[in-house]
C-alpha cells in the first residue's frame, strides 16, 4: 500500500502566501554558499538530494533566533536518509515542484504536490523525505528557525 495523499495540515492563507513570494524573492538572489550533495548519501541506495543553501539572517526581534532557508532537491526516485534536526530547530517546508513523500514521528507517510506545505517540530524524527516520484525531479525550500549557532542543522541517523 502506498503513502496516503492528505489534505496540506498547513492552510496557505493570502499572508502567507504574500509572505512566501517575499521570501521565495530575496531567495532568487545569490546564494549564500554553493549547493551540495548530502553528505552521507542517501536513503536505501536511492539517489542522494542536493541541498542549496539560500539565506541566513539573524532575526532582529527574537534576539538569539535565526531564519535559514535552503532548497532542497530530489532527483527522480531520490531521498535523504532517515535524520532529525538541530534540537531547536522549527522547519516549514514548502513544496515548490514535483510530489514529495515525508514520514515524521512514526505518523503516516503522506505525499505533499506544489504549493502545500507542512512543519517539523523541534527535535522530530524525519524517517522518510523521498520524491514521490521515479521520472519526475521534486523541489522543496525548507525554512529553519533556530537558535543562532545551532549546528549542524541536519544529523543523519547512524
Amino acid at each position: 500500500m502506498g503513502p496516503e495523499f492528505k489534505e496540506n495540515p498547513v492552510k496557505t492563507t493570502p499572508i502567507l502566501m504574500s509572505a512566501l513570494l517575499a521570501l521565495g524573492a530575496a531567495l532568487a538572489g545569490p546564494a549564500t554558499a554553493a549547493t551540495a550533495t548530502a553528505e552521507s548519501g542517501s536513503a536505501a541506495g536511492a539517489p542522494a538530494e542536493t541541498v542549496k543553501p539560500n539565506f541566513s539572517h539573524a532575526l532582529p526581534n527574537l534576539p538569539g533566533k535565526s531564519l535559514t532557508a535552503v532548497e532542497v532537491d530530489y532527483p527522480p526516485g531520490g531521498a535523504s536518509r532517515p535524520h532529525h534536526h538541530a534540537h531547536s530547530a522549527f522547519i516549514y517546508a514548502y513544496v515548490v515542484s514535483g510530489h514529495v513523500a515525508s514520514q515524521v514521528d512514526g505518523q503516516p507517510e503522506c505525499v505533499y504536490g506544489p504549493g502545500e506545505s507542512f512543519y517539523e517540530m523541534p527535535g522530530a524524527h524525519h524517517q522518510v523525505s523521498r520524491n514521490a516520484s521515479a521520472s519526475e525531479p521534486a523541489r522543496l525550500l525548507a525554512v529553519f528557525v533556530v537558535d543562532s549557532g545551532d549546528a549542524p542543522l541536519t544529523i543523519n541517523d547512524r
